[in-house]
């Protein structure tokens, strides 16, 4: 392969701000999809072993370059700086249902949240994270919503099985066990309720006839 084609693949790549497909690099260069694959992996190989700052990244379906994620700290200092537009705590959990459930109806969001959604699925939207996918075959044929490709490249992955597996985020038996342990009410410590078998437990009027009769 000539010079020419390896610079004419980092010259397009870097112009672009999405990642860009094999076919339409291969049509652009006149090369084989091939070609291109195993170019672009030389490349991306050759920046890391001289540790650049940037990176060639196979994300979505494409390649882009990409700042090395070892320079995420310097980048998001001047990219966040001042910026306050973050998704909420709720947007993430709802982003996070819809990744690894999908596709999903907007009820089924709710029905897994407890709460109504309508908002938070209508923010993802509008970010290009999540977006309709399929028409559920039920009655009313409710919109199931999946993840998008720029979801996929803002985390810097090809593919939605490239994410961490859930049981990476579920505590293991031994931690839920010593939880429950330290949630647990020790019965010794507690006082016992002397069961007087009335509801009023006050002396009556005869109760205290009875006494004085007594004495």
């Amino acid at each position: 392969m000539s010079a020419e084609s390896r610079r004419a693949l980092e010259a397009i790549i870097m112009v672009t701000d999405s990642p860009l497909e094999p076919q339409l690099l291969a049509q652009l260069t006149d090369l084989s999809v091939a070609e291109v694959e195993s170019q672009l992996t030389e490349l991306a190989a050759e920046y890391a072993e001289q540790e650049r700052g940037f990176q060639l990244a196979h994300v979505a379906g494409g390649w882009r370059f990409q700042s090395h994620p070892a320079m995420a700290p310097y980048v998001e200092r001047f990219v966040l700086e001042g910026q306050s537009a973050k998704l909420s705590a709720a947007a993430l959990e709802t982003l996070a249902i819809v990744a690894y459930k999908q596709p999903l109806s907007r009820a089924q969001i709710a029905a897994i949240r407890g709460v109504s959604v309508d908002s938070v699925v209508r923010t993802l939207e509008q970010r290009g994270y999540i977006g309709e996918v399929a028409r559920d075959p039920g009655p009313g044929q409710a919109v199931l919503f999946g993840t998008t490709p720029q979801f996929l490249e803002r985390l810097g992955i090809n593919s939605i099985s490239d994410l961490p597996s859930v049981a990476e985020f579920v505590p293991g038996a031994d931690v839920v066990e010593a939880l429950e342990h330290g949630l647990r009410v020790d019965a010794m410590t507690v006082a016992p309720v002397e069961q007087t078998g009335s509801v009023d437990a006050r002396p009556t009027l005869d109760d205290l006839l009875d006494g004085d009769q007594s004495a």
